[in-house]
């Protein structure tokens, strides 16, 4: 329980830093500034989410897999866990 919540506290974290970077994009384009430096911190913002989004996404699948539901069954099944993670590509 405890790495779960350690885990959980780390995508927060990770989340909460990408949380500005749009709005420094933003910014960036409506300075005008070098096209270079903005796609750059555009890229950045997209790795920072894509990288909190595969955290989430590992945590959930690893609880889907291992956390039965009524009958016993896990919550759902490898193809489904397939057609989720894909969501993310």
């Amino acid at each position: 329980m405890a790495d779960e919540e350690a885990a959980a506290r780390a995508v927060l974290n990770r989340l909460r830093r990408a949380q500005g970077q749009p709005a420094g994009v933003i910014i960036m384009a409506e300075e005008g500034r070098d096209c270079r430096a903005v796609m750059t911190q555009l890229a950045a913002v997209s790795r920072a989410l894509d990288r909190a989004g595969f955290k989430i996404a590992v945590g959930r699948i690893r609880e889907c897999m291992t956390t039965p539901i009524g009958g016993g069954k896990p919550r759902m099944n490898e193809a489904e866990l397939d057609k989720l993670f894909l969501t993310l590509a």
